[in-house]
């Protein structure tokens, strides 16, 4: 199987059929397209005047202020201009668990998730960048808006393997520096991380004018900490292993992990950020779908 079909489902595609991932705000890219742009043009929508100058196109003066003026303006309108979309796909340690109830692991479900995304940025013939990262960026595919560049970010997901920490603060710094166009900065994790430092790093997005939508990948044993009988807990990221009894613990987990989610949320939304939880044993195409469909 190639990594087309392994990682895009043409069930899934005709689902998706239609959607669209639009700009809300201002972006930067590469030539005319359907989101706006900080430049100024002779587009659709009006932005402002200014002096009109030798040589310049004389049907954009505005003759009504000229009639209260008796000068020459030229109406400039907002030029519209393709997205640059930017996936950052965390591949640490931790994005290999898998729960009994899931039917793939974290990083399997966010491999399909950013396949998804980067196959509908490229369809709506705007440009997609991917990051893998861990402790480190583990590689980094320019932006590009060729369809053949979809074959190169499946590639680079197959061949990332989870086998380091995360280091989520220090990425994004890098990162938020490395991104010189503004655009749509998509990060695709479990963001098990120090939240308040993760939080100020992806703020440092937002000081660059991008906008970030977090999908934050769970699997459902996560969420509801299912556990009965004794169970020994393997550490993903270096943590030691623990054999405990999980009923005792389940109410103080749940308000841990609930606690933690709920710093996440605020932290996106003091930013203004996109948070979307994505749990590992619903369908890709159904939450991608409605994200999506109420982004319109």
């Amino acid at each position: 199987m190639d990594n087309h079909q392994k990682y895009l489902d043409p069930n899934v595609l005709a689902r998706l059929e239609g959607l669209r991932l639009r700009a809300r705000h201002t972006v930067e890219g590469y030539v005319s397209g359907v989101h706006h742009s900080p430049y100024r043009g002779f587009s659709i929508e009006f932005a402002e005047h200014r002096e009109y100058a030798p040589g310049d196109d004389l049907r954009y003066l505005d003759w009504k202020v000229f009639g209260r003026t008796d000068k020459y303006y030229l109406k400039q309108f907002e030029e519209e201009t393709n997205l640059v979309c930017y996936v950052l796909l965390d591949i640490s340690r931790s994005m290999q668990y898998r729960s009994d109830a899931a039917p793939q692991s974290k990083l399997d479900y966010a491999r399909h998730l950013a396949a998804a995304l980067s196959y509908l940025v490229l369809q709506q013939q705007d440009s997609v960048s991917l990051a893998t990262f861990d402790e480190t960026v583990r590689t980094h595919l320019a932006p590009s808006g060729n369809p053949s560049h979809l074959k190169d970010i499946l590639q680079v997901m197959d061949e990332s393997s989870a086998e380091r920490k995360t280091a989520t603060a220090a990425i994004f710094h890098e990162l938020a520096e490395r991104f010189k166009r503004r655009g749509v900065v998509v990060v695709i994790s479990d963001l098990l991380d120090d939240v308040e430092a993760m939080m100020t790093a992806l703020a440092h997005f937002r000081h660059r004018r991008h906008e970030v939508i977090l999908f934050h990948v769970l699997d459902p044993a996560e969420v509801e900490f299912p556990f009965e009988e004794t169970t020994r807990f393997d550490g993903l990221e270096a943590e030691p292993s623990v054999l405990a009894e999980p009923r005792a613990l389940r109410k103080a987990y749940l308000r841990q992990f609930e606690g933690f989610v709920r710093q996440v949320q605020r932290g996106c939304r003091m930013h203004q950020m996109d948070y979307v939880p994505m749990r590992t044993d619903r369908p890709v195409d159904v939450a991608l779908s409605s994200f999506l469909g109420g982004r319109r």
